[in-house]
């Protein structure tokens, strides 16, 4: 049986549409990829666009699969109201992304599919103070709290925040020894489950330079006890690293992945490094969820000036893996 890619459209006033059609139109997917969205939004932004691309639309029944065509964008319609193609964004579109979001859970639950992709949405309007981020909203919904972990991937160098959309003030009191070990696991689990590689793994310190600040600093209590315990269970792991020299060329040379304790100070060097060559990926649920590294840009709808190489590395990444 095919195994889909299953991409929500997220916030329906964004740039998604146009990077969905730029995408399609560089890149020849080898799995049937079917979009989680209003059919008719799509359309009528596909005219704006000036782009011909057709939609074959898809039902999900007993035969959902079957009715799945590979070399054209298939979508399941999920319904939305409008008044004009664009908007602004606001809290109106969150009952239309939860359903998209539902139908994928729903789906999800039935079949096997080879990845999900969710288009950008905006976190202020759609998560609230409920989540911090899509990451958390996905791993409360499969209930696998702590056991996930957020991978920010390249073929060359990949980086995980231990604490993922955290506020800074926050970070120390959050991390644990227990979630690091964890977090470090199911990262090297799917390299070599997924890639068939070992990896070369790297960990940051909390403070700067790792140095103690007081008599028992998180490198001593917590980062150098987890890196103990994770080598007896035989991960190529070395740390803790300063944080502000492991991203040289030089150092950053010999990892695969670098881990750092929160967010910014991992994704502001990789996203500097590899600008949209990079994906976020959530690990540890039951399926793997891609994100292409972009938001909804609103300012830049409708220009035909986004880059879709975001999301065309989310493709080709689920194209590659087994």
């Amino acid at each position: 049986m095919i195994k889909p890619i299953l991409i929500i459209c997220g916030e329906p006033n964004s740039i998604f549409s146009e990077i969905i059609v730029k995408a399609f139109n560089k890149y020849n997917n080898k799995n049937p990829i079917v979009l989680i969205g209003s059919y008719d939004l799509i359309m009528e932004q596909f005219k704006i666009l000036k782009s011909s691309t057709k939609l074959n639309l898809v039902f999900f029944k007993k035969n959902f699969f079957m009715n799945i065509k590979k070399n054209k964008i298939n979508i399941l319609n999920i319904n939305y109201k409008f008044i004009k193609p664009f908007e602004n964004i606001s809290s109106k579109s969150n009952y239309y992304i939860t359903n998209c979001f539902e139908k994928v859970f729903e789906i999800i639950k039935k079949y096997k599919i080879k990845g999900l992709i969710n288009g950008p949405i905006s976190k202020k309007f759609f998560l609230g103070n409920k989540y911090y981020g899509v990451t958390e909203y996905l791993s409360k919904k499969f209930k696998v709290s702590n056991k996930y972990s957020m991978l920010i991937y390249n073929k060359s160098l990949s980086v995980s925040p231990i604490t993922t959309h955290l506020p800074i003030d926050k970070v120390s009191n959050q991390l644990k020894k227990d979630m690091i070990i964890s977090k470090v696991l199911i990262i090297n689990d799917f390299y070599k489950k997924k890639l068939f590689k070992k990896p070369k793994i790297a960990v940051t310190g909390l403070n700067p330079h790792c140095e103690n600040f007081f008599k028992l600093s998180e490198e001593k209590r917590l980062i150098e006890p987890a890196i103990r315990n994770l080598k007896k269970k035989k991960v190529n792991i070395k740390g803790p690293f300063p944080a502000d020299t492991i991203f040289l060329k030089q150092n950053m040379k010999n990892f695969d992945v670098i881990i750092g304790m929160y967010h910014d100070q991992v994704l502001a060097p990789i996203k500097t490094i590899y600008g949209f060559n990079a994906i976020n990926i959530t690990l540890g649920l039951p399926f793997i969820r891609v994100s292409p590294d972009h938001g909804p840009n609103f300012k830049m709808i409708g220009k035909n000036k986004s880059d879709p190489q975001s999301l065309i590395e989310s493709l080709r990444f689920l194209d590659k893996i087994k």
